[in-house]
């Protein structure tokens, strides 16, 4: 299996803070991987490295065999890597719109993905529309007039309209209704099964368990495991022990 994303032994620091510990896993081509861990283990500053807005003191990066690590988050989103931050962080002042267009980057030209895989459709905003209805029904609206559930559509789907090949999502159920919960998770199923790679990072350990096909559990910055979700699933004193729920 080609890898898509794969941190190796990596370091992070916030200032004096020494947060990330000898941190290694990978994502599998058109695989998902779910991070999960207590708050402060590590796993926003993971992707955060991944992503390149934290520079590792140690360690490597790869995007599909590439070395990516001391990348800008302008080099490594060309190389075909998305972020949907935690807290959405769209832009309120912009319509629906003009969101999604501030996303938009050309599908990559970087190789590294199999030639056997089929190739993920473009993303325009038609495609955005029609993957988020209720987007399309307010697309010149402000998008800080949107509903809660609204805006996470917006910023997956400005996230997409970067064309990704590496989708990383950082707490995307947050502070949503279960209804829109469980549209958020179709959503993710379906960008999975059309071949999109993600690294899953949620406080939602039953919503991970369902779509993960590998999970990566985190602990004072480090990999406390790493194994297929089945495993977690089978496992209740992995989730007592590191994410305290019984």
């Amino acid at each position: 299996m080609a890898s898509a994303l794969a941190l190796h032994n990596i370091d992070a620091y916030y200032g004096d803070s020494h947060v990330l510990h000898g941190v290694s896993f990978e994502l599998g081509e058109g695989r998902l991987l779910g991070l999960l861990g207590r708050n402060g283990a590590g796993k926003t500053t993971s992707m955060s490295v991944a992503m390149g807005l934290v520079p590792p003191k140690r360690g490597s990066v790869k995007v599909f065999g590439k070395e990516v690590a001391g990348f800008s988050p302008e080099r490594i989103s060309a190389e075909g890597v998305a972020l949907v931050p935690q807290g959405r962080r769209i832009f309120k002042s912009l319509s629906v719109r003009e969101n999604l267009i501030v996303g938009y980057r050309k599908p990559s030209t970087a190789r590294g993905t199999s030639q056997d895989r089929p190739k993920i459709p473009p993303w325009t905003i038609e495609r955005v529309f029609e993957t988020f209805p209720r987007l399309k029904e307010r697309h010149s609206q402000f998008a800080g007039s949107l509903s809660g559930g609204e805006q996470q559509m917006l910023a997956i789907g400005r996230a997409l309209m970067n064309n990704p090949r590496v989708l990383l999502m950082d707490e995307p159920s947050e502070g949503l209704a279960p209804q829109i919960v469980a549209e958020v998770e179709r959503t993710i199923a379906r960008l999975k099964g059309e071949g999109l790679s993600i690294i899953l990072v949620e406080q939602n350990i039953k919503l991970t368990l369902d779509i993960a096909d590998e999970i990566v559990i985190m602990n004072s910055g480090q990999v406390a495991f790493a194994g297929p979700s089945a495993e977690v699933r089978a496992r209740t004193d992995l989730i007592e022990q590191h994410l305290g729920v019984h």
